[in-house]
């Protein structure tokens, strides 16, 4: 039935089909690519169309090889994408484990400083407390030896004081008796009317 119905075709309309150009060699494809441009070839054989028609159906045919080689760059781009941000992903991991440590190392050696630091203060502290605990013992001393020395610089001065008192008051008493003594000669000299011969004495 199909070939009576080709005939009416053949015999209907007679097209003057264009010489059929030799097919081009089929490219490294997939099996079912291949089945489908045998199967294109064999109905252009069974089947005369026109030209342009021909030309569209390689068209399609270059469209339909080229989509695996896309598919396939595609794919490789994407595995490599997905390995540049695998890469990046570590990248960033280990510099962030760089940076804790780093952080890390740091706050432990500002704390080892901050330490020490505050125990060289403290260090510092007692010594001075002690420095001037001893300062003030040494100059309490001073001071109590200060005072003995002054108190008994003072009572010295009170017996010299004192000695020189007693001195002056014999001189004292000394003096008022040879006035009395010299006034009881003169009144004795009077009254005898004879001169005191220790002054002639001297005198002569």
């Amino acid at each position: 039935m199909g070939e009576e119905e080709a005939k009416k075709v053949e015999t209907e309309t007679p097209v003057e089909c264009a010489p059929e150009a030799p097919p081009p060699p089929p490219p490294p494809q997939p099996a079912p690519v291949t089945e489908e441009v045998s199967k294109d070839v064999s109905d252009e054989k069974a089947v005369c169309l026109p030209s342009e028609e021909k030309v569209d159906d390689s068209k399609a045919l270059a469209i339909v090889e080229k989509a695996p080689d896309a598919l396939s760059d595609k794919s490789s781009g994407g595995s490599l994408e997905r390995d540049a941000a695998l890469a990046r992903l570590e990248t960033e991991k280990r510099l962030s484990l760089i940076k804790a440590w780093e952080e890390s190392e740091k706050t432990k050696a500002s704390n080892k400083a901050t330490k020490k630091l505050s125990s060289i203060g403290s260090w510092e502290n007692s010594k001075k407390a002690a420095v001037e605990a001893d300062l003030k013992k040494i100059e309490e001393k001073l001071e109590k030896k200060k005072a003995e020395y002054v108190e008994k610089m003072r009572n010295k001065i009170a017996l010299l004081h004192k000695e020189a008192e007693e001195r002056r008051a014999m001189v004292e008493a000394k003096r008022g008796e040879d006035l009395l003594k010299a006034e009881e000669l003169a009144a004795k000299y009077r009254a005898t009317g004879h001169a005191p011969k220790k002054l002639f004495g001297c005198m002569g």
